[in-house]
């Protein structure tokens, strides 16, 4: 046969990447599911199954998909259009730079980092908004962080099944 391009992915590359972008695709779908509340606890599946993935292998995805599938979880979500763009791309940024500072991590430290990265996610998504004209009380969001922070070993977990699928391929 010809030659293949130094340019062109591997064989089988777009179909190993299927997987983690139609989780997290998928996982940002969830504030479609009918529910009543009174107040957010709804975690933010998207942006946690995203860390999970991010969090698992360093070398999936480049720092620009977070723009893509922040856009996805926008249109979904409710969010003003660039706001999930913009503290998911800060996300991976930040964890590249917790990348090269440290050359092992265990689970103890990727939860810790999931936790502060949901946080920060979800009290700035509040606060731009504030800017846009939404209103709720921050007190409220308390419980959705405990919520996200209790549910992200599980997506993690899930992302290690779903890794080991695609893998065994």
């Amino acid at each position: 046969m010809g030659r293949r391009s130094a340019f062109a992915p591997p064989p089988g590359a777009f179909e190993r990447q299927l997987v983690p972008i139609g989780s997290v695709m998928l996982a940002s779908l969830a504030p479609l599911l009918p529910e009543i509340a009174t107040a957010p606890i709804l975690p933010p599946f998207g942006f946690m199954v995203l860390l999970g993935w991010r969090l698992l292998r360093d070398d999936l995805w480049p720092v620009w998909v977070a723009l893509p599938l922040g856009l996805f979880d926008d249109i979904f979500s409710g969010q003003p259009l660039g706001s999930a763009m913009a503290l998911w791309t800060i996300s991976f940024l930040a964890i590249d730079l917790i990348n090269s500072r440290f050359v092992w991590r265990d689970h103890w430290q990727d939860w810790g980092i999931a936790v502060i990265a949901i946080a920060a996610e979800l009290t700035l998504a509040l606060g731009i908004a504030h800017i846009t004209g939404g209103a709720m009380p921050f007190v409220l969001l308390l419980p959705q962080i405990a919520v996200s922070a209790l549910v992200f070993p599980l997506v993690a977990r899930v992302c290690a099944f779903l890794d080991r699928v695609r893998l065994a391929r």
